[in-house]
């Protein structure tokens, strides 16, 4: 009886041995580098997303291919307190400047000059306040949340590093039957 258990504890060793391998090698880095589950809390981002919402957040493209880009919901690092995790939407990008005045959000770029009033037709009513004016580093980002009343964002603590942003929504799994690629993504360049 020794020698059966010998044999068989011997294989179960390398069983577990090889699972451990395998999640180090494979699971971990998908993990840490290519996605990640996110669960929406609260109402930041109404109407787009409703509270306990289920994403799965693409970290790949924002590590190794692209930097994000206006309307995209991005998920990043709060940055008054980075083990708190935020959901946002991209306004504004680096070197821009970003002015909020009676309710429009107005991007002013250096290069064209000019501002351009974003269409937001993702939020559920137009009411932008406060007033005021954000210019962005080279390496800095203005977030806003879709219910803008009920939003902490850019416009209470200031521009997003590019540093604390983790990825970008890709798909929504839960409710079922608001299943999405890209959901939440609006074209506004």
């Amino acid at each position: 009886m020794f020698d059966f258990y010998k044999k068989y504890a011997g294989g179960a060793k390398w069983e577990i041995i090889k699972f451990i391998a395998i999640v180090a090698f494979i699971v971990i880095p998908i993990r840490v580098y290519v996605a990640q589950p996110f669960i929406i809390k609260g109402t930041s981002m109404y109407p787009t997303f409703e509270n306990a919402d289920y994403l799965i957040i693409d970290e790949f493209s924002y590590n190794f291919l692209r930097t994000p880009e206006r309307g995209e919901v991005i998920v990043f690092k709060f940055p008054e307190d980075t083990s708190k995790f935020f959901i946002k939407r991209v306004i504004g990008l680096p070197g821009e400047t970003v002015v909020i005045k009676e309710g429009r959000v107005l991007i002013y770029d250096k290069e064209e000059g000019n501002p351009k009033a974003l269409d937001e037709s993702y939020i559920g009513e137009e009411f932008t306040l406060p007033d005021g004016v954000w210019a962005l580093g080279l390496d800095e980002y203005f977030v806003m949340g879709d219910n803008r009343r009920f939003s902490s964002d850019s416009r209470s603590w200031g521009s997003l590093p590019e540093d604390l942003i983790v990825g970008r929504a890709l798909a929504r799994l839960w409710p079922i039957n608001e299943i999405d690629y890209l959901p939440g993504a609006a074209s506004n360049k």
